[in-house]
């Protein structure tokens, strides 16, 4: 059984990837491990508590949304630096046959500016796939 890699946090419950992960379970059993990188808000200050509990309260959404799709599904909250997040996971022994990297646009997205799915592909033995997202997922109001 294939094993995937999702890293995602605005788009995650989006259209385009519930799409991609529904091609994925059609062309064969497969699972999913979601991370979740946390996100520093730019508007204020923030604590460590906070940023952990927006992370956890985005995973836990997303994690629903693909377990009622019928999604075999884990997951758990990571660094603010997604490659970093991906290392750890490595580092520590998991194992996966494909990462799928869920960014906003072009122009929208910093995972982009920072070119994080190449630094991705470069740094692990992975097949990258990245799913740009047309808009920011509602997954959490």
């Amino acid at each position: 059984m294939r094993r995937y890699l999702i890293v995602a946090h605005r788009t995650l419950g989006g259209a385009d990837l519930l799409d991609r992960l529904r091609g994925h379970v059609e062309a064969g059993p497969c699972r999913f491990h979601l991370l979740v990188p946390v996100t520093h808000p730019a508007d204020h200050v923030w604590t460590e508590g906070e940023v952990r509990a927006a992370a956890q309260q985005r995973l836990d959404a997303g994690l629903d949304a693909l377990r009622k799709l019928g999604l075999d599904a884990t997951g758990e909250i990571g660094d603010v630096n997604p490659v970093y997040a991906v290392g750890v996971l490595l580092r520590r022994g998991e194992h996966f046959d494909g990462l799928i990297v869920s960014t906003l646009p072009p122009g929208m997205s910093r995972w982009l500016k920072l070119d994080v799915p190449t630094r991705l592909a470069r740094e692990t033995d992975l097949e990258v796939e990245v799913v740009v997202s047309r808009v920011q997922s509602p997954v959490i109001a």
